[in-house]
């Protein structure tokens, strides 16, 4: 997906806003600071998801936790939305790390093992995210960006694992981008699922979906 990201167009609203920016002395000190409180708000954010749900906090809940006004919350972010889309943005990007090392590895059982191990892990880490992600994709223009954009990136992961295997590169639905395409899917949804019950089943799922990813690529023999 092409253009700029909604978390960096999120960046520079708030670097533009940010008191003392303009001053070169003083730029280094104010940066140090505004990512200090930009992770309280975003660590904030995530603790009332999961102690109030996103529809319950306000902006004021998530001002208050991380220790600052209102006033002060408004010079990062314009409204609770936007404090969720970055809080998705910063998961996001370990997602993104991890799709890249799927696609930059050689062997591709190892490289899928690999890819969902760390998976399990960022489930385990922010599933809360992950899912709130996913239920406000549809109705939130810049988080369905992100997430979308993710699952281009995963995706293409996925393709490479498979086409190093032997699958046939094309457009066809047994070839690798659109098989790809159908695992990426079916790992979301079944790790949106399975985050809600326990650890054990987040475990479990990463099985059968690693069993049917090397299955796919014909790697089970």
């Amino acid at each position: 997906m092409g253009g700029t990201l909604p978390y960096d167009r999120l960046r520079r609203r708030r670097a533009a806003l940010m008191p003392g920016h303009h001053p070169a002395r003083s730029r280094r000190a104010a940066e140090r600071k505004g990512d200090i409180r930009e992770r309280a708000i975003l660590d904030t954010c995530e603790a009332l998801l999961a102690h109030k749900g996103y529809d319950a906090m306000t902006v004021g809940d998530i001002a208050q936790g991380a220790g600052i006004t209102r006033g002060a919350l408004y010079f990062y972010y314009g409204s609770k939305q936007e404090v969720v889309t970055a809080l998705v943005a910063r998961t996001v990007e370990h997602l993104w790390e991890r799709s890249k090392a799927t696609a930059e590895a050689d062997e591709p059982r190892r490289a899928i093992a690999a890819a969902m191990q760390r998976t399990v892990e960022l489930w385990n880490e922010h599933g809360l995210v992950m899912r709130t992600a996913i239920d406000l994709s549809l109705t939130v223009p810049e988080i369905g960006e992100l997430w979308n954009h993710t699952a281009d990136l995963f995706i293409a992961a996925i393709t490479a694992v498979l086409e190093r295997a032997g699958i046939q590169a094309g457009t066809a639905p047994d070839q690798a981008p659109a098989m790809a395409r159908a695992l990426c899917w079916m790992i979301e949804r079944t790790f949106y699922h399975a985050s809600q019950e326990s650890r054990e089943k987040l475990q479990e799922a990463s099985a059968t979906c690693e069993h049917i990813w090397l299955t796919s690529a014909g790697l089970t023999t």
